[in-house]
């Protein structure tokens, strides 16, 4: 672990440690990158989950598990043509790089246009957390507030310092303060979990 500043501590990824896990409804496999668990429970587990985030290949369309309390985002990064459909109307997930969002839920099924994509994942219980997906293209900035952070594969300056990603690995970035993250080529992905203020009364 290689801090930055005395408040920005910056903790390498490396997919030899990513865990590979079935999905909740069993239809398929996920493979956590990062993931934050209540006191108790196991990395793996389905329950106690506080936030998560990972790459699932999709190879048949079909239902999405059910994450009641929770918020999801979710982006294409291999692939094109994906379509969720939900009660109300469909989900646009034909382009890669263009991050959605929805509640755990929300009942989903998904359609495959150009056979199997891949996805990017990142759920978090809204109880305890807020979560924010984005891409960042060639030599975009994108500026991160206090909380955790996941850069998933890129080259990027962080506070102006160089700091290289190879593809497939992630750097998990805890901040106590706010920072910024500058793409220097390729497309990058931001995973932000920032923490919900609770008020007594």
């Amino acid at each position: 672990m290689t801090p930055s500043t005395g408040r920005i501590q910056l903790t390498a990824l490396d997919p030899a440690g990513y865990r590979h896990m079935p999905w909740k409804n069993g239809g398929g496999v996920t493979i956590d990158i990062a993931v934050s668990m209540l006191p108790g429970f196991a990395a793996g587990s389905w329950e106690g989950i506080i936030w998560r985030f990972s790459r699932t290949a999709i190879v048949t369309p079909g239902a999405f598990s059910d994450l009641s309390g929770y918020d999801r985002q979710l982006v294409l990064v291999s692939g094109e043509g994906l379509v969720l459909g939900t009660p109300v109307g469909e989900i646009d997930v034909r382009q890669p790089f263009r991050p959605v969002r929805f509640t755990g839920e929300t009942s989903i099924v998904s359609r495959l246009e150009a056979g199997p994509v891949e996805v990017v994942n990142l759920i978090g219980d809204r109880s305890r957390v807020a979560i924010d997906l984005c891409c960042l293209l060639d030599g975009a900035i994108h500026a991160c507030p206090a909380g955790i952070h996941i850069v998933y594969a890129c080259e990027l300056t962080i506070n102006d310092k160089a700091r290289e990603i190879a593809a497939g690995h992630a750097v998990r970035i805890d901040a106590g303060e706010s920072f910024a993250v500058a793409n220097r080529f390729g497309t990058a992905i931001v995973a932000s979990v920032i923490p919900v203020v609770r008020t007594s009364g």
